[in-house]
């Protein structure tokens, strides 16, 4: 009762402070800097821009406000030189214990407030993809337990020099390390967490659970060293190590701070979330694998239950293999590192597979023995929480599996043969995956899902045909609008709340522009398959991808502040376009470069060939006022520029702004001189009929695979063209 008590006074005089106050206020304005100055997500979503920046800033801001505010309270005895009074009438170990949650009240106000004043203005900003879970859970995840650990940090730094200037340099040097050097490392950036972006149509659980692993693993830390400090707190006239040898008499104490600390260790080795393949990218060890002399797979099947409010995958496999070796063999299977394969059966059998602890490309390396039987069925009962990739450390989220998203890719769908080959042209595959009855199930590539069955819970079991080695699917809320186009049927597929924004850009009518234009032009893409493509927005992921039959549309392309931005078109549904075309230029055609600065890349042609269908669609003054003079415009301020004139300059300034000024000038050559350079060898090479030519030719050249990138030597060559005669310098007239 008399720590209550204790307790309830100190939090009376703290909130009696002005300093208290005065944090309070700068915390509940600190999401402000988010907005302007702090804005650490990569992606343009929503949710990104509005709701992730602001609160990460508050986190970063307030959690620094916090820490100055904790050493100042603490060292207020000892400033006003009545320490020893205060000991004597109150324990330092019990005012420790007061000040501490007095400490983390006053940050639980300040969050509260916080989130009560930020409320209405995010849900202006945010629009219609606003949700109050993520609301919630952003800011207290990214924000509020900042806080606690910088309180924690602040006051254990104190507690061990006792002196305000050492505990506020050691403080300064803890927040240092996050912001720098540990912020590529999601586990050790405790300030502020590795959050790249936020998804506006799906969900981010994923995230949202890593963030707060890594918190919970924090609080765990800094509560152990916290204790720690806690036994080193003067008394009796005795230094450090004198009270920590008194405090320590009872044994409860130090094993309480041995138990965090050891609790933390644990939590940190134990990570669900990232595996540990070998960082050597240029390794293919398990593709290199000896193929199983006389075996092959005649048939697969799988049922796949995704957990969709615990992040996890179950699952049941079964491969019929025919063996004419007549010898017992190996068969090695690459699955997700975070899943375990809990029972395995040859012909009923039960054997035991083996988990040999390599891992690769985000596969973990599993071998099981089988007999010589000439036919055997393996079965295989497997499951877990999927992790991601360790090279995704800065961007993660991708193994979304919850009730609005979710995708399932190769090892993370079912165990992924390695050593074996199919018996015929594929290997024919029934998948059935058992989703929320809300969700539409789409295999990645010619098949089609249907439903066999509904279920009381409110699932549904979709079953759907594959011959792929591996094979993809996604599950989502999706809508799906058919488009014909291009003598093809165009499948778009989109997240429900992307409605209105894929409305506005007028999705269908971009979407018929493009592929009517690109596929007479310079030919239909090479994986649309019979007749039909499917055009699918994913979550966000920083790119996409296409295989026969289907295409990936990343969802941050489709933005509002994407289908926005000007560099791209006028208007939407000329953005809109400008990303499609990437279907031709970027995937249809890759592209690479050596140097990040060469304005060779898929916008350049991106560009020029969104300015032909918008000079087709709207007419030439259109194209000319929005396209051509906006190249020109930026083209002239590009060699107008102080540090493209004197790029010695450019040398002298610290490395991040060298990167962010490099950054602008690469986007403006890519967008707008490349686009210029390419408008000229239209008019060199003999008009628009001739470059259209030129283009197709390029379009449907033959690949060297093994270095199958079109590059503007090739352009060059194509045209008949050099170098120095596409070279602009101060002569931008075409």
């Amino acid at each position: 009762m008399k720590a209550l008590h204790l307790f309830c006074l100190e939090l009376g005089r703290l909130f009696q402070s002005r300093l208290t106050w005065l944090v309070i206020l700068l915390t509940v304005l600190s999401p402000l800097a988010g907005l302007v100055l702090y804005k650490p997500t990569a992606a343009d979503t929503i949710l990104s821009m509005y709701l992730a920046d602001p609160a990460l800033a508050g986190g970063v801001v307030g959690g620094i406000l916090f820490g100055l505010l904790t050493v100042y309270e603490l060292d207020r005895t000892e400033r006003s030189r009545v320490g020893m009074l205060m000991d004597a009438a109150v324990s330092p170990l019990t005012m420790a214990l007061v000040r501490l949650p007095a400490l983390a009240a006053a940050a639980v106000l300040g969050l509260g407030l916080t989130m009560l004043v930020w409320l209405p203005i995010s849900r202006e900003l945010i629009g219609s993809v606003f949700g109050g879970t993520d609301y919630l859970l952003s800011y207290l995840l990214f924000m509020g337990l900042a806080l606690w650990l910088a309180i924690l940090a602040a006051a254990a730094a104190y507690q061990f020099t006792r002196r305000s200037d050492l505990s506020l340099v050691l403080f300064a040097a803890f927040a240092a390390l996050s912001l720098t050097v540990w912020a590529g490392k999601w586990q050790l950036c405790w300030l502020n967490p590795c959050v790249w972006a936020l998804s506006d149509d799906f969900s981010n659980f994923r995230l949202y659970r890593s963030v707060a692993y890594m918190r919970l693993t924090w609080l765990a830390a800094l509560a152990g060293v916290w204790t720690l400090s806690w036994l080193c707190i003067r008394q009796y006239g005795k230094g450090l190590l004198g009270s920590l040898a008194r405090s320590a008499r009872r044994v409860c104490r130090p094993l309480i701070a041995l138990l965090l600390l050891a609790c933390s260790g644990a939590a940190y080795a134990a990570q669900p979330f990232f595996d540990n393949s070998n960082p050597d990218l240029t390794t293919s060890r398990l593709f290199e694998l000896e193929y199983a002399e006389g075996v092959t797979c005649s048939r697969r099947t799988a049922q796949v239950f995704p957990d969709t409010a615990a992040g996890t995958v179950e699952g049941r496999a079964a491969y019929q293999f025919q063996n004419t070796s007549g010898q017992g063999w190996t068969v090695c299977f690459g699955v997700d590192p975070g899943y375990d394969i809990t029972s395995a059966r040859a012909n009923g059998a039960e054997i035991s597979p083996v988990r040999t602890g390599y891992e690769e490309s985000n596969m973990a390396l599993w071998e099981i023995a089988l007999p010589a039987d000439g036919a055997v069925e393996l079965v295989l009962e497997y499951g877990g929480f999927p992790r991601d990739w360790n090279i995704a450390e800065t961007t993660q989220g991708s193994p979304e599996i919850s009730g609005a998203y979710l995708c399932l890719e190769n090892q993370n769908l079912m165990p992924y043969l390695l050593n074996v080959l199919p018996e015929g042209q594929g290997y024919p595959t029934t998948v059935e995956l058992t989703v929320p009855g809300s969700m539409t199930v789409i295999p990645f590539g010619t098949s089609e899902a249907e439903v066999v069955e509904t279920h009381g819970n409110g699932t549904a079991t979709w079953r759907y045909e594959d011959d792929s080695a591996g094979g993809i699917v996604y599950a989502g809320d999706y809508i799906r609008q058919d488009i014909q186009a291009g003598g093809a049927t165009i499948q778009l597929y989109y997240g429900r709340k992307h409605q209105a924004v894929m409305d506005q850009a007028g999705a269908a009518d971009a979407v018929r522009a493009v592929v009517d234009y690109c596929t007479e032009h310079y030919g239909p893409l090479s994986f649309s398959a019979g007749g039909s493509l499917k055009l699918i927005q994913s979550r966000v992921a920083g790119g996409g991808y296409a295989a026969g039959g289907a295409s990936l549309l990343d969802e941050m392309d489709f933005t509002v502040a994407n289908l926005r931005d000007g560099g791209k078109g006028a208007v939407p549904g000329e953005v809109m376009i400008h990303e499609l075309v990437h279907q031709w230029w970027g995937l249809g055609n890759m592209f690479d470069s050596e140097d990040p600065a060469d304005p060779w890349s898929a916008e350049g042609l991106t560009v020029y060939t969104t300015y032909r269908i918008v000079k087709e669609l709207y007419g030439a003054d259109h194209a000319q006022e929005y396209y051509v003079d906006q190249w020109k415009r930026e083209v002239e301020d590009y060699y107008l520029d102080f540090y493209v004139r004197n790029p010695e300059y450019l040398a002298m300034l610290p490395e991040e702004e060298q990167l962010a000024i490099t950054n602008s000038l690469t986007g403006m050559r890519q967008y707008c001189e490349m686009p210029l350079k390419i408008l000229r060898a239209e008019k060199l090479v003999g008009g628009e009929a001739a470059m259209d030519e030129i283009l197709r030719g390029l379009f449907n050249r033959e690949l060297d695979w093994s270095y199958p990138y079109l590059t503007y030597q090739e352009f060059l060559d194509a045209c008949g063209l050099t170098e120095e005669e596409l070279d602009l310098g101060q002569d931008i007239s075409i």
